[in-house]
């Protein structure tokens, strides 16, 4: 693995067209950081950090990173679920940040998430039909025996024995629980899913059997999904395109298998020469991080990776880098993009 500089010169705005669901422009989010009994605001976490990209209809696109990088706190701003503290989130070209409430309690139909806890997103004192039937009694002028009929449709759609809907969440698998989330995540037909680190709290075994069922679910629905993951592993198998986020700042988005053959920023280098090998014969060159993740709150000057980079030089520290486009469809944000000639990882 080598590195190269490449003449770069950086892309322009996404521009909303029929083809994009969600465009978001320059986005943010601060928290403040409070001290003393006057709580007083001494600094900010920067969360969320500048972040552009556009989601198109129908595809599933990837977000990774390590914990405490923002992709959480980037999918609930999009949902609008948290304000933003700039920027812009245009959902089929409106900017979802200045409707009112009449207007967003509409978009919330088309807008759902799946949460990574699959128990604690789960009222346990709640039948599993009322939790799936909820968004139902909420949004639709439905009749008792027609929430039970879509309950029972899709219970079955996701799974799910239906016969069990008079049961309580604790009675389920994880599995199962994450299944009952999903159920009503779709129960009103919505365009957009944000899910969040879905699959991250069951076994390897289950995780697989929800991602092929949200791949199901995709192709019989027409859904549009953001999928926010630890690892790069878990979304191969499910992404369109992957993002990948470090310390608030995405610093490369390309199509999944193009990104797995030749990543170009060294972070998704480091994360996927992580990955075990399928073959036990074949080696892959570890690049191994040092040190922490620095604190959002007080992020290094320059590139927010030099800290831990490998290959990282002086003008890395003085010069923050721009995702750039360097190739149709790839983005990084590296001033020394890698260049790696291998075969599919």
């Amino acid at each position: 693995m080598t590195t190269e500089t490449t003449s770069m010169q950086t892309s322009a705005p996404v521009q909303t067209n029929e083809d994009i669901l969600v465009d978001v422009r320059g986005l943010k989010k601060y928290f403040p950081i409070h001290k003393g009994l006057l709580s007083r605001v001494v600094g900010q976490v920067k969360a969320v950090d500048d972040v552009s990209l556009a989601i198109r209809k129908g595809e599933t696109f990837g977000l990774v990173g390590e914990s405490g990088c923002g992709k959480s706190t980037f999918g609930r701003v999009l949902l609008r679920l948290q304000g933003a503290t700039e920027g812009q989130v245009l959902y089929q070209g409106r900017d979802i940040q200045q409707l009112g409430k009449k207007d967003m309690r509409g978009l919330r139909e088309e807008m759902q998430i799946i949460f990574q806890d699959p128990f604690g997103s789960l009222n346990p004192r709640f039948l599993v039909k009322d939790i799936i039937g909820e968004p139902l009694r909420v949004h639709r002028n439905m009749t008792a025996k027609q929430i039970d009929d879509r309950v029972v449709e899709l219970m079955e759609l996701v799974g799910l024995d239906a016969s069990r809907r008079n049961r309580y969440p604790h009675e389920f698998s994880g599995g199962q629980r994450q299944r009952i989330g999903i159920a009503r995540a779709i129960a009103l037909n919505p365009k957009f899913i944000v899910a969040d680190e879905a699959v991250s709290a069951l076994d390897v075994s289950v995780q697989s059997q929800v991602i092929n069922l949200l791949m199901q679910l995709q192709r019989e629905l027409g859904l549009t999904f953001l999928f926010i993951a630890h690892g790069l592993n878990v979304v191969r198998h499910i992404s369109d395109r992957v993002g990948v986020m470090y310390l608030g700042k995405l610093v490369e988005v390309g199509e999944t298998e193009t990104l797995f053959a030749a990543p170009l920023h060294p972070y998704t280098a480091a994360l996927l020469s992580a990955i075990p090998k399928p073959s036990p014969g074949r080696v892959r060159e570890r690049i191994v991080l040092q040190g922490d993740v620095p604190s959002p709150a007080n992020p290094p000057t320059g590139c927010r990776f030099h800290t831990r980079c490998p290959f990282a030089a002086e003008k890395c520290s003085q010069v923050e880098p721009i995702l750039t486009e360097v190739a149709p469809g790839r983005q990084v944000a590296c001033h020394f993009p890698l260049k790696v000639e291998s075969e599919l990882l």
